[in-house]
């Protein structure tokens, strides 16, 4: 399986960012981490060894991208900079990590995937800029960072602002009206899944109806239990990317 591993300067972060890719050929993942993980956790999970079959056959490439939530949504500092540095991070990928993929000679389409706050990062780029991703798959997944659900807190402790509201797709996905960007998301396939006893259970529902709604067509799988680990999450990999 070809593996190769990236770095460089990101002048949208100012630092520097990792990232690694998996594969040849097929459809690309852009694979966001678990909150607070880093770019070699799934390889290390072996979610990427339960996927090394379609990666091996060109059906497949995954890009295991960092996060920078430990300085965004789980820095110690006010609301707002925690917003203006996660949109930061969204111009890194739209930038720079999106170029990488996307000029490759044999690039046939874009995914976007993540577990638990990586879910809540794939929709949110996919619903925001559609035009980019012809699929989504987001495992237990929270898509609005101000509810509380059970350990897991409201991430800007009451406050909400215009940055925020647009980037929570719980938030603005009801009020979205603008038919051209309905219509990409509606071309979009969308996979949501979550476990039953899932913190982000019922968030996840209310995404669906939301979507019902609006005449967007997805797929919420409901799993037994909590399944918010590795354990599940490289069994629903198998099964939805």
């Amino acid at each position: 399986m070809t593996r190769k591993y990236y770095k460089w300067f990101s002048p949208s972060l100012y630092r520097h960012m990792e990232l690694l890719a998996f594969g040849h050929g097929g459809a690309s993942v852009l694979f966001f981490p678990t909150r607070t993980a880093r770019f070699y956790d799934y390889e290390n999970w072996k979610i990427v060894h339960v996927l090394q079959d379609k990666i091996e056959k060109g059906q497949l490439q995954l890009f295991c991208v960092d996060s920078v939530d430990i300085e965004s949504f789980y820095a110690q500092v006010p609301p707002a900079d925690k917003i203006a540095r996660h949109l930061q991070y969204e111009r890194y990928i739209l930038q720079e990590v999106l170029p990488l993929i996307m000029f490759r000679p044999n690039f046939t389409g874009l995914i976007s995937a993540g577990c638990s706050l990586g879910g809540y990062h794939a929709v949110n780029i996919a619903f925001k800029y559609p035009e980019f991703f012809n699929k989504v798959v987001s495992m237990s997944a929270r898509f609005d960072l101000t509810l509380s659900a059970n350990t897991f807190p409201d991430l800007f402790n009451g406050y909400v602002d215009e940055n925020i509201y647009y980037n929570m797709p719980s938030m603005y996905m009801p009020n979205l009206t603008d038919t051209s960007v309905l219509d990409k998301i509606r071309k979009q396939s969308i996979c949501l899944a979550v476990g039953r006893e899932d913190p982000f259970y019922d968030n996840n529902k209310h995404l669906s109806a939301v979507l019902s709604d609006k005449k967007i067509d997805h797929s919420l799988f409901v799993w037994d239990e909590e399944a918010h680990r590795p354990y599940h999450w490289r069994k629903m990999v198998q099964l939805y990317l």
